[in-house]
C-alpha cells in the first residue's frame, strides 16, 4: 500500500451496524484527512455468546452492505480470520504488517474505551502500536490520570477544533500521538435496535442502512422467533 496513506481502524461487535457508526467513518474521514476506514468486526466465540451476540458472518455481511457505495469504506475480516489471536495489540501487529511500515494507522475508540484502557492486554503495547484517536461527546469529563506520563505527553486535546486545527495538528506531528475530539456525536446504539426489533416495533429501521434493515428482516435478527 502507499506510504501517504492514512487509514482509520474501527473495531467493534457492529450487533448491527448503525447510521452512527457510518457517521462516525465519515466524519473522521472528513476531519482527520483519512484516506480509508475499515471497520472491525470482532470474533466472539459460539461459547461466549451467552450475550446474545450475533455469530461474525451476520455482522460481517451487515458491514459490506453498509460500507458497499463508499470506496473510502472497508471491512476487515482479520480479526475473524484469526479468532485463536483476539487482543487488539495482535490486531494492530497484523494490520500494521499488512499496511507496511509507512502506513500511517489511526485507532478509533470511545471515550468509554479509554478510561478502561489499562484493564486490556498489553494496553502499553496497544497504545504503541499506532496512532490513536479518542471519541468523547461533547461535555465529556475526560481523564488520563490513570495512564503514564510519557503517554499522557502523546495526548493532543482537538475538542471543539475545527477541520483545519485538526489537519494541521496530524501534518506536524512525526510521532504517535493520542487525539481525543468531540466532533461525532450522535445518539444511536446497536443496543436500542435489537430492544425495538424485538418488541416488534418498526422504529429500528430508520438507523440503520435501507439494505441492513432488509438482511435482519430476510434472516429474522434481533426478533423474538
Amino acid at each position: 500500500m502507499d506510504a501517504t496513506l492514512r487509514i482509520g481502524l474501527y473495531g467493534g461487535t457492529f450487533d448491527p451496524v448503525h447510521i452512527g457508526h457510518t457517521a462516525v467513518a465519515h466524519a473522521l474521514l472528513k476531519l482527520f484527512a483519512l484516506d480509508r476506514v475499515f471497520f472491525i468486526p470482532a470474533y466472539v466465540a459460539p461459547h461466549k455468546r451467552d450475550t446474545g451476540v450475533t455469530p461474525a458472518l451476520h455482522r460481517y455481511a451487515m458491514l459490506a452492505l453498509s460500507t458497499q457505495f463508499d470506496t473510502r469504506l472497508a471491512v476487515s475480516t482479520v480479526e475473524i480470520d484469526a479468532p485463536e489471536r483476539p487482543y487488539t495489540y495482535e490486531t494492530l501487529s497484523r494490520l500494521q504488517s499488512s499496511f507496511g511500515r509507512g502506513a500511517q494507522l489511526f485507532f478509533l475508540m470511545g471515550a468509554d474505551s479509554w478510561a478502561e484502557i489499562t484493564t486490556w492486554r498489553e494496553w502499553e503495547r496497544v497504545l504503541a502500536s499506532s496512532n490513536h484517536i479518542v471519541m468523547a461527546r461533547p461535555g465529556y469529563e475526560w481523564g488520563a490520570d490513570h495512564v503514564t506520563p510519557a503517554i499522557r505527553e502523546r495526548i493532543i486535546d482537538l475538542r471543539g477544533a475545527g477541520e483545519a486545527e485538526a489537519r494541521r495538528a496530524v501534518g506536524e506531528s512525526e510521532d504517535l500521538k493520542i487525539y481525543l475530539t468531540d466532533a461525532v456525536n450522535m445518539d444511536v446504539s446497536a443496543t436500542t435496535i435489537r430492544s425495538l426489533r424485538r418488541d416488534g416495533r418498526d422504529d429500528w429501521v430508520k438507523l440503520v442502512s435501507p439494505a441492513v434493515a432488509d438482511y435482519i428482516r430476510k434472516y429474522g435478527l434481533y426478533s423474538k422467533a
